[in-house]
């Protein structure tokens, strides 16, 4: 029986949630992001902190995942992550990367390009001690990015640390697992429009001051 294809070219829909005007936003980018998280955080935008996270691979190919944006601090956007997976190693390789903020309910994105830098082990000593009993647990159980045979051997060597880290209240961080910071050198703010007139605004580092323009949709 013949599968019916949707036309996906046929999928449009209209913007018309908002405007963005170079004349109302912050001087500083980091600024206007605070402003538009917290809208995002007021339209109870299903994970606001999910940020498509792009980096150069050792083969030379971009390579995009998702990430969880844990805090503005030192200048610039933290995550953490586990040193050793695919991303710790472009990162290691080459550490200039593009970040990607989707909120589709107020039809708003944003795009930052950066340099990446660790942050400190007492910074990821200090989230890492802050997560869940089995989130700590999983960052030791998991060879992150490494081909494992089955099911079975993951939730075996999660058993294992349980079993390892029982009566313990504090399970330390592994060295291989901690945080990094993207330090902005480019950031745009993308407002959906009407007709595809789409507001974009850029800030671009120039000579340690942030330039602002709008760019055509």
């Amino acid at each position: 029986m013949a599968i019916e294809y949707k036309d996906i070219a046929a999928i449009r829909e209209d913007y018309v949630k908002g405007i963005l005007s170079e004349d109302e936003v912050k001087s500083d980018p980091l600024g206007q992001f605070k402003v538009w998280f917290d809208q995002a955080l007021d339209a109870r935008v299903i994970e606001p902190n999910a940020m498509v996270l792009s980096t150069i691979s050792v083969n030379e190919f971009p390579s995009s995942r998702v990430v969880l944006l844990k805090d503005l601090q030192q200048g610039g956007l933290s995550f953490f992550t586990n040193y050793q997976s695919q991303k710790g190693k472009d990162l290691s390789n080459c550490n200039r990367v593009s970040v990607l903020f989707f909120w589709a309910e107020l039809q708003r994105q944003v795009r930052i390009e950066g340099y990446v830098d660790k942050l400190s082990p007492a910074d990821s000593d200090e989230y890492f001690a802050s997560r869940p009993r089995g989130s700590r647990i999983g960052a030791w159980s998991s060879p992150q990015s490494s081909v494992i045979p089955n099911r079975d051997f993951l939730e075996t060597t999660v058993n294992r640390f349980t079993n390892d880290f029982e009566g313990s209240e504090e399970i330390p961080r592994p060295d291989f697992w901690g945080g990094y910071v993207v330090k902005p050198i480019k950031f745009e703010f993308w407002q959906g429009r009407s007709s595809r007139l789409h507001d974009r605004i850029q800030y671009t580092l120039e000579n340690e001051k942030w330039v602002i323009n709008r760019l055509a949709p």
